[in-house]
């Protein structure tokens, strides 16, 4: 299968049914197609070739949904851009993945020049904004309208769909490679599971559209012919008139934001009995937060997933009836496009109860790494895909997740590698060593906390290291939360002692994550 399989079905069967709603706009399916075969004609006349990857930087939209569709439609590679990365950070991956088209929105057209400066192999920009075109940038619309439609390449199966830049354990994000097929498993996955999409879906994107959640929601949708509606990005009162407008049936949240739709005085007001399936993932919910999340979407199965940009991106789910029956602390069971195993040292599965290495097998594995041959070899052994988690299963199949072999943090669905934040804070000429940890955080899930040593003699304010890991890093990477100690724990070898730090702050049920 391709990811533009749905659109040729749905044009065929019910060309004048809605397939987008963002704002004012409501586009058919039949139009939808006519723009994307247009799209993809301009890609191609602008010099994109078999295999070429094109970035998206924007927010979500009805263009953002067009991007997905045109560029495997003219046979080139998916680049999806991380919105909230500095641009640094989007520079790097710009230039790894060997990026020369970017479309840019107006929220981040002012990034155009540091990104132009930092990339000097940047060579095409368009701008899919509303407002006025930057300059030496190519207006959306102006090229759908002079462009040709070509034909659908229908690049699938086998073939490179999209490279999905993610933290590195180094420092350095790094680009998952996924195939259609990889995509494709974890998509049909999902509405075989029963408990995530139906014929009919109208599925509200309040997530961010370059994260492979939402985009396992999308690709769903456009499987099934449904109808996709945009905003944005989350806000609680746009997030509540957007299903009572337009009868959205499900979407894709974080614990945060279903925290703060429920909390919102505005829920009350809203009628929210269209939905059917909320989507969440990257930590549990809280008891308390899921009853009251329960009584305002009423109508609603609660389901988390757990999984990882390289799984395309689920592997567990948690179904409605397994929330309502006491197990919010497991991540759930393998789906039915999945396989889990727990692990040990040498490779060798565990007894039920033992904590292990979580591994996971199937056609949603990623092809590996981008240009990173060696980290391939490490994460996928066998076909099985090693997620660094550690956890383990007991006798019904339940996946519980109690710590994490690689140095990573979750904070409210992101996910941020200890060593990118701590490589920003000692570059700072006041500090002399540092370790970043995860600490719970009742909003957050995690919080990204760091434990700091200065040079003698100097001082630092928590907020002077905060400002200067912005300057490198994303906001949502720079710690929250800022320790300054006389020294830090060391084994024998000299090895940071991450576990001693933690031990203050840890002491549930021997979990060290959320």
């Amino acid at each position: 299968m391709y990811l533009t399989q749905g659109l040729h079905r749905a044009a065929q069967q019910t060309p004048d049914a809605v397939m987008t709603i963002c704002g004012d706009r409501t586009r058919t399916f039949r139009e939808v197609l006519d723009r994307v075969s247009r799209l993809a004609g301009a890609l191609r006349a602008l010099g994109v070739g078999d295999g070429d990857r094109v970035a998206m930087l924007g927010l979500n939209s009805d263009r953002y949904h067009e991007y997905l569709l045109a560029v495997p439609w003219a046979n080139a590679v998916l680049n999806p851009v991380n919105i909230r990365w500095s641009p640094a950070e989007i520079a790097y991956s710009l230039v790894d993945s060997g990026t020369e088209v970017l479309l840019v929105d107006d929220a981040f057209a002012p990034m155009l020049p540091a990104l132009r400066e930092q990339h000097p192999g940047l060579t095409t920009v368009i701008h899919c904004g509303d407002g006025p075109t930057p300059a030496g940038a190519l207006g959306y619309e102006e090229l759908i309208a002079g462009a040709e439609p070509i034909a659908d390449a229908r690049r699938g199966g086998a073939d490179l769909a999209g490279v999905f830049y993610t933290g590195g354990t180094t420092g350095f994000p790094k680009g998952v490679m996924l195939s259609h097929a990889n995509l494709t498993a974890s998509a049909l996955g999902g509405v075989a599971s029963g408990y995530l999409f139906s014929p009919g879906v109208r599925f509200l994107h309040a997530a961010p559209m370059f994260h492979l959640a939402d985009l396992a929601g999308w690709y769903a949708t456009v499987m099934l012919g449904g109808t996709h509606v945009m905003i944005p990005a989350f806000d609680p009162v746009a997030t509540l008139h957007a299903i009572e407008r337009h009868g959205v049936t499900a979407s894709l949240l974080v614990p945060v934001m279903i925290q703060l739709l429920v909390d919102h005085p505005a829920t009350a007001e809203h009628d929210l009995t269209s939905v059917r399936h909320v989507m969440y993932g990257a930590s549990p919910i809280s008891a308390a937060v899921l009853e009251r999340a329960m009584k305002a979407f009423s109508t609603a199965g609660f389901v988390q997933a757990y999984g990882m940009t390289e799984l395309s991106p689920i592997a567990t789910l948690l179904s409605p009836q397994d929330h309502l029956d006491g197990r919010l602390r497991s991540a759930g069971r393998a789906m039915p496009h999945s396989e889990v195993r727990i692990l040990d040292a040498d490779g060798v599965e565990v007894p039920r109860g033992t904590v292990g290495e979580i591994v996971v097998g199937g056609g949603h594995v990623m092809l590996g790494y981008w240009n990173r041959p060696e980290d391939t070899a490490a994460a996928i052994r066998d076909g099985w895909m090693h997620t660094g988690d550690g956890g383990y299963m007991d006798e019904d199949g339940y996946v519980y997740v109690v710590d994490r072999l690689k140095d990573m943090i979750v904070t409210g669905g992101e996910n941020v590698y200890s060593a990118e934040v701590e490589n920003a804070l000692a570059a700072h000429p006041a500090v002399a060593a540092c370790a970043v940890i995860g600490v719970p955080d009742q909003e957050w899930g995690e919080r990204v906390h760091a434990v700091i040593v200065c040079q003698p003699g100097q001082r630092v304010t928590a907020e002077q290291i905060r400002e200067h890991a912005k300057t490198l890093i994303a906001g949502y990477k720079a710690p929250r939360t800022i320790e300054v100690v006389d020294a830090l724990p060391v084994s024998g070898a000299g090895k940071i002692l991450k576990r001693e730090l933690r031990k203050r702050y840890w002491d549930v049920d021997g979990r060290q994550v959320n």
